[in-house]
């Protein structure tokens, strides 16, 4: 595999006095990333550089709090460059799954105890196997640097908006159903590795942890990203 030109000077860091929005998130990840003055580095790119520049395709693997661990299919669009090093990619991701036995129990309670208040009559509800299933759309702010044997790797922070949707047999048409259905907003940090195999194609790898109100979940992706735009300086010869 080819390594990097040592022509490629380390990346600066995000220029003072800069007033958008973008660029302070892009500040608060570079604080989160290792010191510069000790790794390689992408060129000093800007704003010519925000482009569309590739589209990528991720399975993943999930590990939630109140649903049982499942797979996830994602897909990426790499825009480009907002600044020193500061990579944009939004995405969207879906995963279905089964609520874990407790989350189930929990629900059932409330009915019976919702029941009892309403009608003073004790009853025992069972809700059967409860389905819910999340599309999440993100926004992402890569902070990028290079290592040696011809790789990039990145660490991020990222906004998400989940569309989440229950459904049951017992739940279907029910005030149970409303509460599992909802958008909610999301956060997220992010690392993960990339290798160019080819000017057009790279692999890639990363770990999320995703955090809503009430649900979190760390996720393992492994995908491959096709560009549709060469190397930019310090991503390849």
């Amino acid at each position: 595999m080819t390594r990097y030109s040592s022509r490629v000077p380390a990346w600066r860091g995000v220029r003072a006095g800069a007033m958008t929005l973008r660029v302070a998130l892009a500040a608060l990840l570079f604080a989160a990333v290792p010191d510069h003055g000790s790794a390689q580095g992408l060129a000093d790119f800007d704003y010519e550089n925000l482009s569309f520049r590739g589209i990528a395709a991720e399975w993943g693997y999930i590990f939630p709090d109140r649903v049982e661990s499942t797979s996830s299919l994602s897909a990426r669009m790499d825009l480009g460059f907002l600044g020193p090093g500061v990579r944009v990619v939004t995405g969207v991701t879906h995963w279905s799954s089964f609520l874990v036995a407790d989350e189930v129990g929990r629900l059932e309670r409330r009915v019976e105890e919702l029941v009892l208040e309403r009608s003073g009559e004790v009853v025992e509800i069972d809700l059967g196997q409860i389905e819910w299933r999340d599309l999440a759309l993100h926004a992402d702010a890569h902070m990028m640097w290079q290592v040696p044997f011809g790789m990039l790797t990145f660490a991020g922070l990222g906004i998400s908006a989940h569309l989440m949707q229950g459904s049951g047999r017992a739940i279907d048409d029910t005030f149970v159903e409303d509460l599992l259905d909802s958008v909610r907003a999301g956060i997220n940090a992010h690392a993960g590795v990339e290798v160019p195999l080819h000017r057009r194609f790279r692999l890639l790898g990363q770990g999320r942890v995703e955090m809503l109100e009430d649900l979190r979940y760390l996720e393992l992706r492994l995908g491959g990203q096709f560009m549709f735009r060469g190397w930019l300086p310090g991503e390849g010869d």
